[in-house]
């Protein structure tokens, strides 16, 4: 079973998505060390009956993820969350209007 989440956004300027596919992500943390605006956690999921530790955007981050993730430019692909990424479990959707 693939689960990927998206936490993100739309308004007039577009939609703005960071994007965690849960059976990539093997817990290893470096998106959450690399992210300037401390919008990522390390969470608990059940994932084919069993528990898996994977990256999420904080609660507190999910209402406010236009202003927590527009600092690093998402748009060009090189959020540092993204770059730190070595299994590519973490990406950014941009599509402006």
């Amino acid at each position: 079973m693939v689960i990927i989440t998206h936490y993100g956004y739309s308004d007039g300027s577009g939609e703005y998505y960071i994007v965690i596919d849960a059976d990539k992500c093997i817990g290893c943390a470096k998106c959450i060390v690399q992210c300037p605006q401390s919008a990522l956690e390390l969470i608990d999921m059940l994932i084919d009956l069993e528990d898996k530790t994977v990256a999420a955007v904080t609660e507190q981050q999910r209402k406010n993820i236009k202003y927590a993730c527009s600092p690093c430019k998402p748009e060009n692909g090189k959020a540092p969350c993204v770059l730190a990424c070595e299994q590519k479990a973490v990406w950014c959707i941009w599509n402006p209007r």
